[in-house]
């Protein structure tokens, strides 16, 4: 049973006039998606930044650059989040009712003393524990100092903190689907969260897994959220367009990583470490390379589902199968072109059957949280095709 409840009065709320409605939708709205967009973007070029720091590098403290980028992310994400909390609470005292406000139907917070859009919401609590975490992590380093290893506890609860937001972020825009905004920034933060899943399920590594949870988590999450986004908006060609914001985000990250370490240490006057080797940059080589052919493959089985009548019961696990076993396939390949050894034709079939496994999970799931985020939408007063 969800706890998140519907925003209701006691009394009836007076209607806001047309204009205060179409000041809500028009103008707060996309400037409160977009800067919460810009800080987990930020955050993600800072994380980025990070783990090259700690490949080509090594140890770090609690005030690099880069975990100032990081921080900085978040606390846009968070200001924005919770500035449109307020808004929300204040236009529903005021009598006022919100639920046309941006960002997700409001529920109640703290017994009813806030009424919260969804989406600002849970980005507004991830950035709030990412506050709690990032004061972890400075008392983590008052103990032990330089800190050498990503996996470090305050480092485990940032990365869930930031899922969070990111998660919020991608709830603010599938509720505006229907404005040219929300399409637009469903378009970027999806990938936005995808290139992120990958270093969450690298928790998982240490345990006696038969598969790498990572490539699986990888698999999961960039299928899901392909069919996810294509089902919100209803576009043929969306699936496409993620792929090709993924890719485009991939090459930025690319260049920006290894660049953004090296000068902060020489900079610094710190050394690269002494076996450290041409290997492509760590997180941009985790995204999936060949989205674009999942994304034809999930554009394709989209169009033959409507030409043919398939039921909207199997659809999303046939396209989800497909494209699963698509990115299965492809990433021990990037893996290969990337710098690791080829792998043989057992691993290959084993990661494509895992792939079409997972696939076929990722479309159920996606299907639903589909359907889930489109009635999350507070049907926006302007609407534009």
């Amino acid at each position: 049973m969800s706890t998140a409840l519907p925003v209701s009065g006691t009394r009836r709320a007076s209607q806001p006039s047309p204009a205060v409605r179409l000041s809500l939708d028009s103008r707060t709205g996309p400037i409160a998606a977009n800067t919460v967009l810009f800080g987990v973007m930020i955050s993600l070029f800072g994380l980025s930044w990070d783990i090259q720091w700690h490949v080509d590098v090594g140890p770090d403290t609690f005030f690099t650059l880069s975990h100032v980028m990081l921080y900085a992310g978040s606390a846009f994400a968070g200001l924005a989040s919770l500035a449109m909390v307020l808004i929300a609470t204040a236009a529903q005292r005021a009598g006022q009712s919100v639920d046309q406000f941006p960002g997700g139907k409001p529920v109640r917070v703290l017994g009813g003393a806030f009424r919260a859009p969804l989406g600002y919401l849970i980005a507004g609590t991830g950035a709030a524990l990412f506050l709690l975490f990032g004061l972890l992590d400075l008392w983590w380093h008052s103990l032990y100092g330089f800190d050498a290893v990503l996996g470090s506890p305050p480092h485990v609860g940032l990365f869930l903190s930031i899922s969070f937001t990111m998660v919020g972020s991608i709830i603010v825009f599938a509720a505006a689907h229907d404005t040219r905004w929300g399409r637009a920034g469903l378009i970027v933060s999806i990938p936005v969260l995808i290139v992120f899943t990958p270093i969450t399920t690298a928790a998982f590594n240490g345990l006696p897994l038969p598969v790498d949870p990572q490539l699986v988590g990888n698999i999961l999450f960039a299928t899901l959220l392909l069919i996810m986004g294509t089902l919100i908006i209803g576009r043929r060609s969306t699936a496409l367009m993620i792929a090709a914001a993924l890719g485009s985000l991939q090459l930025v990250l690319w260049w920006f990583s290894p660049w953004a370490a090296h000068a902060y240490a020489d900079s610094q006057g710190l050394p690269l470490r002494d076996n450290l080797r041409d290997e492509a940059p760590q997180m941009p080589a985790g995204i999936p390379a060949f989205m674009l052919l999942a994304a034809a493959t999930v554009t394709a089985l989209l169009w033959l589902s409507k030409k043919q009548g398939w039921s909207g019961r199997i659809a999303p696990q046939i396209m989800g199968a497909a494209g699963g076993a698509v990115i299965g396939l492809s990433l021990p390949i990037q893996a290969a072109l990337f710098g690791d050894s080829s792998p043989t034709a057992g691993e290959l079939l084993t990661m494509t059957a895992v792939g079409l496994v997972t696939g076929v999970l990722a479309g159920f799931v996606a299907a639903r949280l589909a359907v889930l985020l489109r009635e999350n939408s507070t049907g926006p007063v302007t609407k534009d095709r």
